[in-house]
């Protein structure tokens, strides 16, 4: 049955791709005779036309981090894993993956601009104020969540962190040989690739220890963990993006590409028994209703506004041509649904009243593909690494792919051209996070959490209605072009009403507390901008569709 149920949705995403996606290209008009920015604009350190393949990777990686697994494992746990495997299946194909494509396209027919830009453009300038300030909110809890959980499983598998930093010499070594010596893709491929696992089996032998680490730093090991890897992000996201951005994601989808096939493999020929209730209950007393805080919980693998910021951020400005945006814009978001599909299994083959269901979601997930690459004889401590360093490794690039994206935001606000001013941007981009992952959170009850758990149920709303608003821009540069529309409405309405809905539960749940208060400034900040768009919507139509080609 488990194995029937992963064939089905790889299907259903597989002829997603191919019809559906192609319905969307015929949509915008797609045509590679369109010079895109990457080649106008090229700049060598933004602006640089990548390989498919390697803009693919840098694109899911980017998109994905640990998303598609922590959502998906919280919501099952809590509802039972059908429900969120029907929100994965119908959320990618109709909602995520229209959102990611539809920004895409639009950032690349209005020169590289962010979804921002756009809402100027087609909208007023208040709006494109408005939308700014949401998304650097958003960008600023995608940051503050991340670097805590990649702390969190630094210092509890230390493995995993020897393992990291080896990556991520292997991916400036891969940088330079494609970009500097002129090695051709393939070869520099077969070269690094197996690298990056044997970099696996190296943080087995040489784990860094967090009593090694209190040892040599003389701090908390989290602490440290927390302030090295935003000292990264903002070494990553101010270096050209042919030194590691590229580069890293291109080689992080391998492990991705590896994990998928061999949780495939292992399901296939494991014979896993379903234990785990596919349906569990309607109300979780720590999450809320089903409805609609499934949609909030389950975001990355389904939906998700930040992959609005990624497609429309760095990679419109690294798109090669036009049609390539079916294969990384629409076809990343279902690999990434593929993936969550994969963290539903994982808590499909659990034990519903046993000990593994309290644990923690990443913990969760490593144990689940250890189990299915056991099937092959692989020891249970090397699946485990693995499947924790392919999460590690994409959580890292939704690190510093969002410091960009945050730099590029800065920018744009103040209306920053030079590229000397990336340093200052990031830095205050990241002064924010830096401050939450110093400070200690607390429960209702008083008793101390980390900073990725007390800011998630914010980080869901927040998310899930950036998707709706990005939605909203596209729908209004459509009509404004002339073009129809109701594919971009009804995910648009859809994911509008469940976020409104969510905040106000936020709203009401947590009042004048810290996470009550950020809810109220979203529901406002979301509020002006629909007035916004209505404003414009009442307004004709451009009489051609000039921005649209």
């Amino acid at each position: 049955m488990l194995t029937l149920i992963f064939i089905g949705a790889a299907l259903a995403f597989l002829a997603a791709f191919f019809f559906y996606g192609r319905f969307l290209e015929r949509r915008f008009d797609v045509n590679d005779q369109r010079p895109t920015p990457s080649h106008t604009d090229y700049d060598g350190i933004d602006w640089v036309p990548a390989h498919p393949a390697i803009l693919f990777g840098h694109h899911f990686s980017s998109i994905a981090g640990a998303g598609p697994i922590v959502g998906p494992i919280i919501a099952a746990l809590a509802f039972g894993w059908g429900p969120a495997l029907i929100w994965v299946l119908l959320g990618s194909i109709f909602i995520g993956g229209v959102h990611d494509f539809s920004t895409l396209l639009a950032s690349i027919r209005r020169a590289g601009r962010s979804i921002a830009q756009i809402a100027r453009e087609t909208m007023s300038g208040l709006a494109f104020r408005l939308l700014l300030a949401f998304i650097w909110l958003a960008l600023i809890y995608v940051l503050t969540v991340f670097t805590d959980l990649t702390a969190v499983t630094f210092v509890e598998e230390g493995a995993v962190a020897t393992s990291a930093i080896l990556f991520i010499a292997l991916a400036i070594g891969f940088g330079l040989v494609v970009y500097r010596v002129k090695m051709q893709v393939a070869p520099a491929t077969l070269i690094f690739v197996p690298l990056v696992f044997l970099a696996v089996w190296v943080g087995q032998q040489f784990p860094l220890l967090p009593a090694s680490l209190s040892h040599v730093l003389g701090c908390d090991p989290k602490r440290a963990w927390c302030l090295a890897l935003i000292a990264y992000c903002f070494a990553a996201s101010t270096a050209p993006v042919w030194v590691l951005l590229q580069p890293r994601d291109y080689l992080s989808s391998y492990l991705l590409y590896a994990s998928v096939l061999g949780a495939f493999l292992g399901i296939l020929f494991g014979g896993f028994a379903i234990e785990y209730p596919a349906f569990k209950a309607w109300h979780d007393p720590q999450l809320g209703m089903l409805l609609p805080i499934l949609f909030i919980t389950v975001a990355c693998g389904a939906c998700s506004g930040f992959h609005a910021l990624v497609s429309s951020g760095t990679t419109a400005k690294q798109l090669d041509k036009e049609t390539h945006a079916r294969k990384i814009g629409y076809g990343a978001m279902l690999v990434e649904g593929l993936v969550a599909v994969i963290a539903l299994m994982v808590v499909a083959v659990l034990p519903g009243a046993g000990a593994a269901a309290g644990q923690a979601p990443l913990t969760i997930y490593g144990n689940g593909l250890a189990r299915f690459l056991g099937v092959f004889g692989v020891p249970q401590k090397i699946g485990f690494s693995f499947g924790l360093l392919a999460l590690s490794t994409f959580i890292l690039t939704t690190l510093d792919t969002a410091t960009r994206l945050g730099r590029y935001i800065f920018e744009e606000f103040f209306g920053l051209k030079d590229t000397r001013w990336r340093y200052f941007s990031t830095i205050l981009t990241l002064a924010l996070p830096t401050l939450f992952m110093l400070i200690p959170f607390h429960d209702a009850a008083g008793n101390p959490i980390p900073a990725w758990k007390a800011i998630w149920p914010v980080f869901g709303a927040t998310n899930q209605m950036l998707a709706a608003l990005a939605l909203l821009v596209i729908l209004v540069w459509l009509k404004k072009m002339g073009k129809g529309i109701g594919f971009i409405l009804v995910p648009m309405l859809f994911m509008l009403g469940m976020t409104v809905w969510a905040l106000g539960l936020l709203i009401s749940q947590y009042r004048l507390s810290s996470v009550g208060i950020i809810a109220m400034l979203l529901f406002v900040l979301a509020a002006l901008l629909i007035v916004e768009a209505v404003r414009t919507l009442a307004t004709k139509p451009e009489q051609n569709a000039r921005s649209f080609s």
